[in-house]
């Protein structure tokens, strides 16, 4: 690698064509995040990895990684707009922790930990959302949604099979089942495809295994969600690293 980029005072080599965010998960630097996956396009469409670039504040998962980049991130202002953002996504959804069968494996949850959230700092909505429980393996519960498209973009890239899309706009913006029926069940959805694996959430949960791991041994219970993000992030190849 011949170029960097500054990131909280730190030199992250990048290659032509990685964004910040690729470039930094790659060097070992963690960006908060939720609807980047490495397999897909970034969209942009959480803002949790909101960065400051030379003063202006982007997406760093669709900022293209430039030489000379002064980026901020782990800042006070940052990470306060962050909690922000997860307060208003629990709010905005029924998300009940305790008694929600991806408790421990949620990325939200995992993320309001790492964050500290420790409210919701605003009137919970209440959505009343449909439980589609028509496919004989796959429950949805659209009512813990939260838009990252993530099982959009699987289903249709990766399935080719083009079982989610979102429907209406703004405050009335949801997941939908590409079915006349709207049903699961009406689709050729299964549970190896990779919709199934992407929600970061627990809308999409597979049928009669639920609380199968005991706490202690779910994924975020020994780790936080950073420490796993630069464990999965692909590495810089030694010696090429500019930090």
């Amino acid at each position: 690698m011949s170029h960097t980029f500054q990131l909280d005072g730190a030199n992250i080599g990048f290659e032509p064509g990685q964004t910040v965010m690729q470039a930094a998960l790659a060097a070992g630097h963690y960006i908060p995040h939720l609807c980047y996956h490495p397999e897909f396009k970034p969209h942009g469409s959480c803002k949790l990895c909101t960065v400051k670039v030379n003063g202006r504040t982007l997406a760093s998962c669709t900022m293209p990684a430039e030489a000379g980049l002064e980026v901020e991130s782990n800042t006070d202002e940052l990470n306060a707009l962050r909690r922000t953002l997860v307060q208003m996504l629990f709010a905005e959804g029924n998300h009940f922790c305790p008694s929600c069968e991806k408790s421990g494996n949620c990325v939200l949850q995992a993320l309001g930990y790492d964050l500290e959230v420790h409210s919701t700092g605003f009137r919970h909505q209440y959505p009343d959302r449909p439980v589609d429980a028509s496919h004989p393996e796959v429950l949805l519960d659209f009512n813990r949604c939260i838009l990252c498209e993530l099982c959009v973009h699987a289903s249709a890239e990766v399935d080719g099979k083009h079982v989610f899309a979102l429907a209406g706009r703004g405050i009335e913006k949801h997941l939908i089942v590409n079915a006349e029926s709207g049903q699961l069940a009406d689709t050729h959805f299964s549970v190896n495809d990779k919709a199934m694996a992407v929600c970061p959430v627990g809308v999409i949960l597979r049928k009669e295994v639920g609380f199968s791991q005991p706490i202690g041994m779910r994924r975020y219970d020994a780790r936080p969600i950073s420490a796993q993000a630069l464990e999965d992030a692909p590495r810089v190849p030694a010696g090429d690293s500019h930090e």
